[in-house]
């Protein structure tokens, strides 16, 4: 296993250079180059030092060299704050964001928190919804729960999220006014009263998330538990006087996980990026909302880093779910 993790690590070092330079080079040929996003107004010799700063009147490669070196490398400031700028307070180099003037990395830093919270507690609400609902309406095929089941994860798949956030915006908060409609991101939970209201606003965000994402995971999970069910080994089970219940959630939901673990772990990384919809919906500020102002404002650091930071995760993700194939299925074997 530890050989097999390694391995897949050092492939991961290739793949997201070549993801790297795929980010680097759309954005380097985007209409808003370095050149054009520094402002008319400062003097030349600034603007000339900026340049030299950024290495815009440098090759493609050397600039792309040095974009990597900002992005992971820490120096000793030396140059002015530009497109990738310096702190000048800690001395430490950073990604300068156009739209805020500040370090990327500090902006997502604040944006990360507010986007676990509603975002992350929706799709560990929508996991734990999707799995019992799907193995039950596999087990009791084609009964009412089964059925009801089957039109709930069909409405909740197709039916898109700015609707039915508008919506449950319309009916639990204009309506009944149970819920607020507008997530407040300045609330600071420090007792009993604040955390009821934390609760409060998240409801509206999560039951909207919470109902794609189960609607999707129950489906994968019901169609693997049927296909698992017909197995020859179940009936073998079975024959041997094996009682219905470890059959089913011992040897049957075990295989079944396998393909359903893999939706989930490459769902993870929606959560750090956000649900760009829906944030924008109930106005939480998070790290979707993040990038739908950057992309509105062209601020292209912030857009560059973010879809870098994307791609990792997913690259992390998906030998997560590999790992995890070898502890739910023992014929798999990775040494």
């Amino acid at each position: 296993m530890l050989t097999f993790i390694l391995r897949r690590l050092l492939l991961a070092i290739p793949t997201l250079l070549l993801i790297s330079a795929a980010i680097f080079l759309l954005v380097d040929l985007a209409p808003g180059s370095p050149l054009s996003e520094i402002p008319l107004t400062i003097p030349p010799e600034t603007r000339q030092k900026m340049i030299e700063a950024m290495g815009a009147d440098q090759p493609v490669l050397v600039r792309y060299v040095l974009w990597l070196k900002q992005f992971f490398w820490v120096e000793p400031a030396y140059m002015l704050d530009g497109w990738f700028g310096t702190n000048l307070a800690d001395g430490a180099q950073r990604i300068i964001s156009y739209q805020t003037r500040g370090p990327v990395f500090a902006l997502i830093g604040e944006r990360i928190p507010q986007t676990l919270t509603v975002i992350g507690t929706a799709y560990l609400v929508g996991v734990l919804i999707a799995l019992p609902i799907g193995i039950y309406s596999a087990y009791r095929q084609y009964s009412w729960f089964d059925q009801a089941g089957t039109f709930v994860a069909m409405l909740g798949y197709s039916v898109p999220t700015f609707f039915t956030g508008v919506l449950f915006i319309v009916i639990f908060s204009s309506w009944l006014q149970w819920f607020p409609s507008i997530y407040n991101t300045s609330l600071k939970v420090v007792d009993w009263t604040t955390f009821w209201a934390q609760v409060r606003q998240m409801v509206l965000p999560v039951m909207v998330l919470g109902l794609a994402n189960a609607s999707e995971l129950s489906r994968y999970t019901r169609a693997s538990m049927l296909e698992n069910l017909s197995q020859d080994y179940v009936r073998t089970a079975r024959a041997k006087g094996l009682r219905e219940r470890p059959v089913v959630l011992k040897h049957v939901l075990r295989n079944s996980l396998i393909p359903v673990v893999t939706v989930i772990a490459l769902g993870v990384p929606s959560i750090f990026g956000g649900a760009i919809i829906t944030e924008n919906v109930f106005k939480v500020n998070g790290i979707g909302s993040a990038l739908i102002g950057a992309i509105h404002a062209n601020d292209l650091p912030m857009i560059q880093t973010l879809t870098f930071i994307f791609a990792m995760l997913i690259v992390l993700f998906n030998l997560i779910a590999d790992v995890l194939y070898g502890l739910l299925d023992p014929r798999i074997r990775y040494d």
